[in-house]
């Protein structure tokens, strides 16, 4: 019995071997949790483009929106874990919605990390109409106009949402929050004036900021952005302290085999390095990890710090879900 209880497990890391051998044979589809347009979908397809030639196969983006994200993860964890469906996300479907939602899946057991893509922090952007210009006075503004200040998110426990509460707690404010499926039909509502205020990733803002089609206030990190030098930062702005940082982040479901996930964050690995990929993330305000930072077990250890230390933050702001 015992000689073919080892026997079959000979054949079996044979065949996942040989599978590994072989990966990719055909298209790849990697699941965005967010609207198109969107700043994870965006750096979705800027991955995608870049990891397309180590593979040797294209990488299909899918978007599944929906409870803040929490389904199209879900539905990557139920997916075969042959390395063909992957799930990109970040601090807030990855790490927050665990705090927020009853999820039929464990956020750090049901997928296997493959590697951190890039960070950023977020802006206090505005539409044009809005009279504040600067962030003080514009904090004055929201206290006067408690009731008729709405502010934009992606969903309940989305970083557009929980970076609208730390902002309301830290600046002593109140104002309305209008749920979206996503930041981008969020952006376009706030451009046409629909409502007054977003805490956006930079990544998703910067463009709109540069064509004068909304104003930014303050970015969310102790040093301005490379590529947008002329916004202050929330120390300098009036806000001391207001730090918040979006990380993104893939994942495959749980039993991927580990060959198949190291020829995966291989091809991460060459298109973070390549320039070109560099320079277009650079220029959306994105911060590249460093190498060391870029292994499965580097992922999984800061995902797993990053729920420690905001999972009791976030349920003691008992958020509802409306």
């Amino acid at each position: 019995m015992k000689k073919l209880i080892i026997a079959w497990a000979a054949m079996m890391a044979f065949i996942v071997s040989a599978g590994a051998e072989d990966y990719p044979s055909r298209a790849i589809t990697m699941i965005v949790p967010f609207a198109a347009g969107g700043p994870t979908d965006v750096l979705a397809r800027i991955m995608a483009e870049g990891m397309r030639p180590s593979l040797g196969q294209n990488v299909l983006v899918e978007n599944v929106t929906g409870a803040a994200g929490s389904i199209a993860v879900g539905k990557a964890v139920r997916a075969a874990p042959d390395g063909y469906t992957l799930s990109i996300g970040h601090w807030s479907t990855h790490v927050i919605n665990g705090a927020i939602y009853k999820l039929p899946y464990d956020l750090l057991t049901d997928l296997a990390p493959i590697s951190l893509l890039a960070s950023n922090p977020q802006l206090i952007v505005a539409n044009n109409t809005v009279p504040a210009t600067d962030l003080k006075s514009l904090i004055a503004w929201i206290k006067a106009n408690p009731d008729t200040v709405a502010a934009g998110t992606a969903g309940p426990g989305s970083a557009s949402h929980i970076g609208g509460i730390y902002f309301q707690q830290f600046s002593g404010t109140h104002f309305l929050f209008v749920p979206y499926r996503g930041t981008a039909p969020a952006m376009q509502d706030l451009i046409g004036g629909r409502i007054q205020l977003l805490l956006d990733q930079s990544s998703n803002s910067l463009p709109q900021v540069r064509n004068k089609q909304i104003k930014a206030f303050a970015v969310t990190s102790k040093t301005r952005l490379a590529a947008a030098p002329d916004i202050p930062t929330v120390d300098e702005a009036g806000l001391p302290g207001f730090y918040i940082s979006v990380w993104q982040a893939l994942w495959a479901p749980k039993d991927t085999p580990k060959p198949i996930i190291a020829k995966l964050n291989a091809a991460v690995q060459v298109a973070l390095a390549d320039p070109a990929v560099r320079k277009r993330l650079a220029d959306l305000g994105q911060d590249i990890p460093p190498r060391e930072q870029q292994t499965p077990e580097a992922l999984h250890a800061y995902q797993k710090a990053e729920i420690e230390k905001w999972w009791p933050i976030v349920k003691a702001a008992n958020i509802k879900l409306d």
